[in-house]
């Protein structure tokens, strides 16, 4: 197994176990090629810290790694309503343009902007 997700696996339900931690491990394992484990880390970090744009934005980008699209699409919503409450945005912008390639690869149509 890769050390750097050993260290941060060692860590898990410990005092250091949060978004961050959550977060980290996701990329770990995002770069490993075993997207649905990052998925699930990035899920965790976001149950942790709902307002973690970043985080929303790794997981659908895992997500639609793993091939749940749809999945993608509604992390990467969530994700820009974040980023946009918080003023983040660069991270609104990015996730925006995701989440439009899957509607358009889906032919979901666009969410018209309030």
């Amino acid at each position: 197994m890769n050390p750097r997700i050993e260290s941060l696996e060692k860590m898990l339900n410990g005092p250091r176990d949060g978004a961050l931690l959550r977060f980290s491990l996701g990329n770990e394992y995002l770069k490993a090629g075993a997207p649905d484990k990052a998925a699930a880390n990035f899920q965790a970090a976001v149950d942790r810290d709902p307002a973690y744009s970043a985080a929303w934005k790794a997981l659908g980008k895992a997500r639609a790694e793993s091939g749940d699209d749809l999945s993608a699409l509604a992390a990467y919503e969530r994700g820009i309503a974040v980023a946009e409450a918080k003023g983040d945005v660069q991270a609104a912008k990015e996730m925006q343009v995701f989440a439009r390639r899957i509607r358009k690869a889906h032919e979901i149509p666009d969410i018209p902007a309030p």
